[in-house]
C-alpha cells in the first residue's frame, strides 16, 4: 500500500478567520485530523464528513498524549495511505515541536508538507493594539519560550543579551514565571519602568489583557487572574498603545451558546462573532443525500407552485436536476422561498421570486426531511401539495465532545435559542454537552428569539430566561447592556 501524506498546518492564534488558503483547503482533504487545544474547533468545520477527529491537546498541568503517541499515530495513519492534518495552533515551527514529529515521518519515508500559520506572538500583541516593531519604538523584536524549566522550574536564556539587544520580547506561555522574567531582565540592565501588557487567549472573543511596567505587572496580572494561554510583551512598544480595537468591541469576553437548527451557519451567529463574542454553534449537522424521488421530478411541469425552505434544498434540488440531466424550463410554477437565503440561492441562479402569494393550485415543497414534515404537516395552505425531500440534517456527533471540553475550560454565559425547535433540543441533550443551567454556579441567561422558545424554556424551569428581538442590532445591545448591569451589580456585592 502506497504510504499517504501529513501537512502540519498552522491554525492561526485562535480567530479562525486567520487560517491560511492552503491550511483550510489541506482541511478539506483530510482523511484524519490530529488537533491541539489551542487550534480553534471551528476549523474543523472545513473537514468533510468522513474525516476523523483526534484530540492531542496539552494543558499546563498535563499532557492528554504524549508526544511519542502523537508521532505514532501520525506514522500509523499515514502508512494507511490516508490524508493526515497535523493541526496546529499558530505556527507549527514557532515553539511546536514540529521538528521531532516531521523527523519521526522522514525516518519511516513518509511524505510531509509544512503549512504555515499566524504566530500568537506577532497576532495577540496586533489585536491588542500593539505592532511588534515600530520606527519610533523597536526595530528589533525577539520569540521567546518561557516553558524552559531546565533552572530550576524557570527558564534559561541569555538573560544579558535578552535585556541588551532587543527592543521588542515577546515570551510565549510565561504566565506562570512572569515574576522571574521581569526580575531577571531588571537585573541584567532593563529599566523597572518598561512596559509590558500580557495577553490572555488572543484574537479569541476571550481575549482580555493587563499592562503595567516590569516592577508590577506581575502582581496586576495575578489580580486579574491571567492564565496561560498569554503572551508576555516588553518593551517600549508596549508604550505605543493607546486602546486595543479589538477588546473595544461591544460582545468582547461573551462566550455564547447558539442552538442551531439547521445545516446553514446563522447569520446571527456570524454578526455576534464580528461584534467580539466567542461563539459556540451547537448542535453541528451532517448533511445527508436522499434518494432522488423520479416521480415527482417528472411531473415538475404540473406544479403552479414551488416554494423552496432553504438555500442548501435549492442547491441539492438543482444539483439533482442536473445529475439526471433535466431542462430547468421545465420548472414553469411560480418560485417562492421559505427562507431570505434560499431567495437569494434562487435569485443568484436567476430566477424571479415571488413573494406573499396564496397558494391555491399545484404546490411542491422541496426541503430538508425533519423541516417540511415539522413546518408544513399542520399547516392549511389552502391548496394540494406534494412534497420533494432533497436531504436530511443528521446531528455531527465527532463535535459533541469538543463543545463540552470548550465548555468545561470557559464556561458559558448565555445561551442563545432561535426557536421551539432549538430549546427542546437543548432540554434534550444538555447533559451530553455538559450545559446544566440547574447545577451552575452562576445562573445562565438564556435568550429567545421567539415567545413559543421563550414560553418552552420557562416551562423547562430555566431561572433567567429573556426574549429579544431577533434583528441583529437589538440582540447586541440587549446582550451588551445585560453583562454590563450585571458586572456593576458584581462589583457592589
Amino acid at each position: 500500500m502506497k504510504n499517504g501524506i501529513v501537512y502540519f498546518v498552522g491554525a492561526g492564534p485562535g480567530d479562525p478567520r486567520l487560517i491560511t488558503l492552503k491550511g483550510k483547503q489541506a482541511l478539506e482533504e483530510a482523511d484524519v485530523i490530529l488537533y491541539d487545544r489551542l487550534a480553534n474547533p471551528k476549523l474543523l468545520e472545513y473537514a468533510q464528513p468522513a474525516c476523523h477527529f483526534i484530540y492531542c491537546g496539552k494543558l499546563p498541568d498535563r499532557h492528554f498524549m504524549k508526544q511519542a503517541e502523537i508521532n505514532a499515530l501520525l506514522i500509523e495513519k499515514a502508512s494507511e495511505g490516508l490524508t493526515v492534518v497535523r493541526l496546529k495552533g499558530g505556527d507549527p515551527s514557532v515553539f511546536g515541536r514540529v521538528g521531532e514529529e516531521a523527523e519521526a515521518l522522514y525516518q519511516h519515508g513518509i511524505r510531509y508538507e509544512m503549512v504555515p500559520g499566524i504566530t500568537s506572538g506577532i497576532a495577540a500583541p496586533l489585536y491588542a493594539g500593539i505592532p511588534v516593531t515600530h520606527r519610533d519604538f523597536a526595530s528589533s523584536f525577539a520569540m521567546i519560550t518561557a516553558h524552559d524549566t531546565s533552572l530550576k522550574g524557570t527558564p534559561n536564556l541569555d538573560w544579558e543579551g535578552l535585556a541588551r539587544g532587543v527592543q521588542t520580547l515577546v515570551f510565549y506561555m510565561g504566565v506562570k514565571n512572569l515574576a522571574f522574567i521581569c526580575q531577571q531582565l531588571i537585573a541584567y540592565g532593563k529599566s523597572p519602568s518598561v512596559p509590558v501588557m500580557v495577553i490572555q487567549w488572543g484574537t479569541w472573543g476571550r481575549q482580555r489583557s493587563v499592562k503595567g511596567t516590569l516592577m508590577d505587572i506581575h502582581q496586576k496580572a495575578a489580580d486579574e487572574q491571567i492564565k496561560n494561554p498569554a503572551i508576555i510583551v516588553i518593551g517600549d512598544i508596549v508604550s505605543f498603545q493607546k486602546h486595543s480595537w479589538f477588546e473595544s468591541k461591544p460582545l468582547i469576553g461573551r462566550h455564547i451558546m447558539m442552538i442551531t437548527s439547521g445545516e446553514e451557519e446563522s447569520p446571527i451567529a456570524k454578526e455576534l462573532r464580528e461584534n467580539g463574542a466567542d461563539v459556540i454553534e451547537w448542535p453541528k449537522w451532517n448533511v445527508q443525500k436522499t434518494p432522488i424521488d423520479e416521480n415527482i421530478l417528472n411531473r415538475l411541469e404540473s406544479f403552479e407552485d414551488i416554494l423552496f425552505t432553504s438555500r442548501r434544498a435549492v442547491c441539492e434540488f438543482f444539483r439533482m436536476l442536473a445529475s439526471k440531466k433535466m431542462d430547468i424550463r421545465q420548472l414553469r410554477g411560480r418560485l417562492s422561498a421559505d427562507s431570505l437565503s434560499a431567495k437569494a440561492e434562487l435569485e443568484k441562479r436567476g430566477f424571479d421570486i415571488a413573494s406573499n402569494i396564496q397558494y391555491n393550485g399545484a404546490l411542491l415543497i422541496i426541503g430538508e426531511k425533519q423541516t417540511v414534515q415539522e413546518r408544513f404537516h399542520h399547516l392549511d395552505l389552502c391548496s394540494s401539495y406534494d412534497v420533494f425531500i432533497t436531504h436530511e440534517n443528521v446531528i455531527d456527533d465527532r463535535f459533541t465532545s469538543i463543545f463540552k471540553r470548550t465548555i468545561d475550560e470557559t464556561p458559558l454565559q448565555l445561551i442563545l435559542c432561535e426557536n421551539k425547535k432549538c430549546m427542546e433540543q437543548l432540554i434534550r441533550e444538555k447533559g451530553r454537552i455538559g450545559v446544566l443551567p440547574e447545577q451552575s454556579k452562576e445562573p445562565i441567561l438564556v435568550v429567545c428569539l421567539s415567545e413559543e422558545a421563550e414560553e418552552t424554556a420557562r416551562q423547562y424551569g430555566f431561572p433567567d430566561v429573556h426574549r429579544v428581538k431577533a434583528d441583529g442590532t437589538s440582540l447586541i445591545d440587549y446582550i451588551h447592556n445585560h453583562q454590563h448591569h450585571a458586572e456593576k451589580r458584581l462589583l457592589h456585592t
